[in-house]
């Protein structure tokens, strides 16, 4: 759920949903106290429920094994870090691989496979398609913008769902190549769903059409010049320098990097 309000005081960033801190793993004793500090001072005008609290430290791996604070004080009783937590319906873990999620999607996009595959033979095409849209693809594509960047191991996982879902519409064996069948389907791989929809965001943002928090992120390099450049005709955007593959996969690299890579005749329309 996206935030109705927020403030910024003691180096942390109240949300009336969550709230982050940002803190080197040298401070992380004082970073503890100012969480502890800001839940209590926003428990003033929203009640906490530390029974319902997850609190959960997000970093590379090196250096979560040397965070060793596993328990946090709120309010009157302490809570338990965790290892992965539930946002918007996306599983989140320490390290951002969504692995977990990933699972999840796996898990329960082939428990309504078979499902589905028990009643399509009394179904009309139309009527199985849209059960299959409704109940799998959809699991797949909901914000599957944060599936930028991950390992290709993990999307083969959810490719997997799908093929099983477009051979299960098309009536085609296990052995079928499945990018015939994708294409008589007019479905998109799911690495390619995921570049869709940060491009369509990006297109979306252009217009000014996307949630500030989006826009805010994409800049073009016309904006930027003194002088008209031929970039600002093609519509070109700035990509931010990053030090990490977590900065290459955020919406303000992994936008405008993919929008300068479509061809000018898409980026003009």
């Amino acid at each position: 759920m996206w935030p109705q309000y927020s403030v910024t005081s003691m180096g942390s960033l109240y949300l009336l949903y969550q709230i982050y801190t940002s803190v080197a793993v040298s401070d992380i004793t004082s970073a503890v106290h100012r969480l502890a500090a800001c839940i209590a001072d926003v428990n003033n005008w929203l009640r906490f429920n530390p029974s319902k609290t997850e609190i959960m430290w997000l970093d590379a791996g090196h250096l979560l094994q040397q965070v060793d604070i596993s328990d946090i004080p709120v309010l009157s009783s302490t809570v338990r870090v965790v290892q992965s937590a539930r946002d918007l319906g996306v599983i989140l873990d320490s390290q951002l691989s969504l692995s977990a999620h990933i699972a999840v999607l796996c898990r329960a996009g082939f428990y309504q496979f078979r499902q589905i595959r028990q009643a399509i033979w009394s179904l009309t095409p139309d009527s199985a398609g849209t059960i299959v849209q409704s109940f799998i693809a959809c699991r797949l594509d909901w914000c599957n913008s944060l599936l930028y960047g991950v390992p290709e191991n993990l999307l083969r996982k959810l490719q997997s769902v799908q093929n099983a879902a477009a051979r299960l519409l098309t009536s085609a064996r296990r052995c079928d190549y499945i990018t015939p069948l994708l294409r008589q389907l007019h479905w998109l791989p799911v690495q390619r769903r995921v570049k869709f929809k940060i491009a369509c965001l990006v297109h979306q943002s252009l217009a000014s059409l996307a949630p500030t928090y989006v826009t805010t992120d994409i800049h073009l390099v016309s904006e930027y010049g003194r002088r008209p450049m031929c970039s600002s005709t093609d519509r070109t955007l700035t990509v931010p320098q990053t030090h990490n593959r977590f900065g290459d996969r955020s919406f303000a690299v992994a936008g405008p990097r993919l929008w300068n890579n479509l061809p000018i005749s898409l980026r003009t329309v």
